[in-house]
């Protein structure tokens, strides 16, 4: 079961194929410098799925600007509130200020923002509109609405971001996470059941439909980022691409609203562990038993994840992996592994815990480069443990033989996977099954589980799947 539930991320119906993944580390973002005026400078609609990672206190997933510094858009979340600001340097200063009472900062799940303007509205509160999830958002800290025909985008020039607060100056504000089924309609302002709908079958979770047939406007734009060459790349039929920067192929990943795959989870992390690429590296930054976990849980099925060694060196600057029983080690802890906290591992300074208890190992210390192999059985609770392709005393997940680890702890128990790292040479990448490159460290190899899903840098054991929504709701 999920640790945190992503009550938006039921299968079925339209499938997304893509998101793109923003590191704020790299000052990754989209652009455009549109060569026409927009239809509507009073009417619009911004349409985003995103999932948050770094829970940074100001980050942007819209922003327009006319470059000069005349005019500004920004939508984003500021102190894990929702935020929509626009404003006139020149003249007015800030004409909108919404800002959510709600706080977003659930790293497990895909939210849907709409942001719907159209400021010829009599009514104050019918010119901007937020909504979450299908619903409209009513309770705000701060409510500044523009006066009637207010002029929110720009006359001549106008710049969008995504991924960025605007082209204006040096505040950038980069997002941190995944973006998805972006589109930016040109006058209209348009209620989210254009973008997506309520599951037939359990209604309180939103979900995308399929919005190629929507009409985009002189400046609309569809971003589906199902072209890994050109991630900017509108498929509206305008042909208003982005420019890429700081982004590649290897942040084109499978990780979508319609199939939500685990990350680490920054929510339940101890120390000062610092997650980045889309919550999947993991670096520590003092001497210390830093550590975090999955996103998801597992009581049930069979599962497979893999792991890069990007740096560590001998002795107890280390990463380990772990399999979380029902122990105190499955939530975050102040200290080092404890007998009986339920912890079940290798350790990069060659050795093997069990149940808590640190013993001699028999594989060779990991080095930078190392790709660890997880196979984990939740009905039987048994584990294997794989090196560079070689499981660990000749283990077979495939066949059931000889797992590296065997317990009725794990077994249909609540078990997360964690990891550790010790000193400031202790870094690592997470897949479990979005991204085989390990965040750009290696060459995509594309292979799926025995459901046609994920993609893995080896072949995941028969039956063996990756820890995503999909398989969750078939298989967990």
């Amino acid at each position: 079961m999920p640790l945190i539930i992503p009550a938006n991320t039921l299968s079925g119906g339209y499938e997304v194929a893509n998101s793109c993944r923003f590191n704020d580390g790299d000052s990754a973002y989209l652009e455009k410098n549109f060569s026409s005026t927009q239809d509507s400078r009073r009417k619009f609609t911004v349409s985003a799925w995103v999932k948050r990672s770094d829970l940074i206190t100001s980050t942007n997933i819209w922003g327009s600007s006319e470059g000069s510094g005349e005019g500004y858009n920004s939508l984003k979340f500021e102190n894990h509130k929702l935020q929509y600001l626009s404003g006139n340097t020149t003249n007015s200063g800030t004409q909108v200020n919404l800002e959510t009472n709600r706080l977003f900062r659930d790293v497990s799940a895909w939210y849907h923002i709409v942001l719907a303007v159209d400021t010829s509205q009599g009514t104050d509160t019918n010119r901007i509109k937020l909504y979450v999830n299908g619903t409209q958002e009513t309770s705000f800290n701060t409510s500044t609405y523009p006066s009637q025909d207010t002029d929110l985008l720009t006359s001549t020039t106008p710049q969008m971001t995504i991924g960025m607060r605007d082209l204006r100056g040096t505040n950038a504000q980069f997002f941190d996470g995944y973006i998805s089924e972006f589109c930016f309609i040109d006058n209209q302002q348009l209620t989210p059941s254009s973008f997506g709908e309520f599951d037939e079958d359990s209604p309180t979770i939103w979900k995308p439909i399929d919005v190629s047939g929507l009409t985009f406007g002189t400046n609309g734009f569809y971003l589906d980022f199902e072209n890994s060459g050109s991630l900017g790349a509108d498929v509206s039929g305008n042909g208003n691409n982005f420019t890429v920067n700081n982004l590649t192929s290897d942040d084109q990943v499978i990780d979508t609203p319609t199939n939500n795959y685990a990350t680490l989870n920054s929510l339940n992390s101890w120390g000062t562990t610092v997650l980045s690429e889309g919550n999947k590296k993991i670096t520590n930054t003092t001497t210390a038993f830093d550590h975090t976990s999955a996103t998801i849980e597992m009581n049930s099925g069979k599962w497979y994840f893999e792991f890069y060694v990007v740096s560590h060196t001998s002795g107890y600057s280390a990463i380990a992996y772990f399999l979380a029983g029902t122990g105190t080690f499955k939530n975050a802890q102040t200290s080092w592994i404890t007998n009986g906290d339920g912890s079940f591992g290798i350790g990069a300074n060659e050795r093997k815990i069990t149940d808590g208890v640190s013993s001699n190992a028999s594989f060779s210390d990991l080095n930078a480069g190392d790709k660890v192999q997880i196979a984990y059985d939740s009905d039987s609770g048994k584990a294997w443990f794989g090196i560079n392709n070689t499981w660990i005393d000749s283990g077979n997940p495939s066949s059931g033989t000889n797992p590296y680890f065997s317990s009725t702890k794990l077994q249909n128990n609540d078990v997360v996977l964690k990891l550790v790292c010790y000193d400031t040479q202790g870094v690592s990448v997470a897949n479990f099954g979005q991204d085989s490159s390990f965040a750009g460290n290696t060459t995509k190899q594309s292979n799926q589980d025995s459901n046609s899903q994920g993609n893995f840098y080896y072949s995941p054991p028969t039956d063996f799947l990756a820890l995503n929504t999909k398989n969750l709701a078939e298989f967990g």
